[in-house]
């Protein structure tokens, strides 16, 4: 879960180059008169049509109000279907999703906080847009839903580990222990954070609390355990329990996340999402900013996009086979320009990022960008 930022970097051309190359059009199946249009402002959400076909779906979000905004589609359970992140006051931004007949709410959230504005809206028809995926596209959502499970089934033991040096009032073990332990979700957060319920538990930071919200009893999970063992340096009972606690949110969320609805867009999506984390989050230095462990979280990003794409490659060089050379020149050079500050190449170990010079932060920020350069 992440604060309100302005950042625009050109990463978001990624998703727009998966989405194109897997066939998933950004444009709806029926054409433009299909897309659906929100009017998000910072008292309303205005939905064009609250009816439409069922399969993929294009929605054009335009934000006209003061705040930098979010736009989800939500499931009746509150499981996310899609998002689309920071958008800028007087910026505009598209979602394309497969969506299934159902009903759902399409929610806008001025300032990135609170419940939102939301709106029922109905997708009709027998099913969805996946009677009519390619044996290429059934293979990648398979695998990339077990590629979900055991990134969670592997993220479990080094929480443990972890939680067991806090509990253990081990401060220079937890230290060692916690970015490690952070690997696995974050290669498959855009899946993690479908969950709405549990990202907030694990993974939010004191700035992205809600309004009313107290820090001393509302904040839990990773951030408020790296803010204990890295600027206070001390643990206490209360460190203790809130070990306990995350490996109780960690354990649900492995539990759930074998039953994401997971396909080829939200694949796409999700890389984008991902891509959308480094330019926001890690290359600022605010995600990790009492640890400064952010390379550790910024590899992890980057490979959890690559691995989608690599799946859903097979259909990008089927539709687009110089595109895809270029995605995969793209990916490559970052891999190469991470390892210059990887201090273990055995290990997930990476130079302090409070180390880095403003021309080196610079230089990641713009390779992070070039990935988007095959569409610009």
């Amino acid at each position: 879960m992440r604060p309100a930022r302005l950042t625009v970097i050109a990463a978001a051309s990624v998703a727009a180059a998966l989405t194109a190359v897997t066939g998933c059009s950004q444009k709806s199946d029926a054409g433009g008169d299909d897309v659906i249009k929100v009017a998000a402002s910072d008292s309303a959400c205005d939905v064009s049509k609250t009816e439409f076909p069922s399969g993929k779906v294009q929605i054009d979000v335009e934000n006209k109000g003061s705040k930098v905004t979010e736009v989800y589609v939500l499931f009746p359970d509150a499981r996310i279907v899609t998002e689309r992140e920071n958008i800028g006051p007087g910026t505009k931004a598209s979602i394309t999703a497969e969506i299934k007949a159902g009903d759902y709410e399409i929610v806008c959230k001025p300032g990135m906080k609170g419940d939102g504005i939301a709106k029922k809206v109905k997708a009709t028809g027998k099913g969805g847009g996946e009677e009519k995926r390619s044996p290429e596209a059934d293979a990648a959502v398979a695998a990339y839903r077990a590629y979900v499970v055991a990134q969670a089934d592997e993220t479990l033991p080094k929480a443990q580990a972890f939680a067991d040096a806090v509990k253990a009032g081990d401060i220079e073990g937890a230290k060692k222990l916690y970015a490690a332990s952070r690997i696995g979700w974050e290669r498959t957060e855009p899946v993690a954070e479908s969950f709405g319920d549990i990202d907030p538990k694990v993974d939010v930071r004191e700035d992205g609390l809600e309004a009313g919200q107290d820090p001393a009893k509302d904040w839990t999970g990773w951030h408020r355990l790296e803010k204990a063992l890295w600027a206070d340096q001390k643990i206490g009972d209360d460190e203790k329990k809130l070990a306990d606690t995350l490996m109780a949110d960690l354990t649900d969320w492995q539990k759930k996340v074998g039953t994401a609805e997971i396909t080829t867009s939200s694949m796409a999506n999700g890389a984008k999402e991902l891509l959308d984390e480094v330019a926001t989050g890690k290359v600022t230095g605010e995600e990790e900013r009492y640890s400064h462990t952010d390379l550790v979280d910024f590899k992890a990003n980057i490979e959890g996009a690559e691995k989608a794409y690599e799946l859903l490659k097979p259909l990008a060089t089927k539709n687009d086979p110089e595109l895809a050379k270029q995605l995969d020149t793209q990916f490559a050079a970052m891999t190469v320009l991470l390892d210059k500050y990887r201090t273990d190449k055995a290990s997930y170990e990476f130079t302090s990022y409070e180390k880095l010079g403003d021309a080196e932060k610079k230089e990641l920020s713009d390779a992070v960008s070039a990935l988007g350069e095959p569409l610009s």
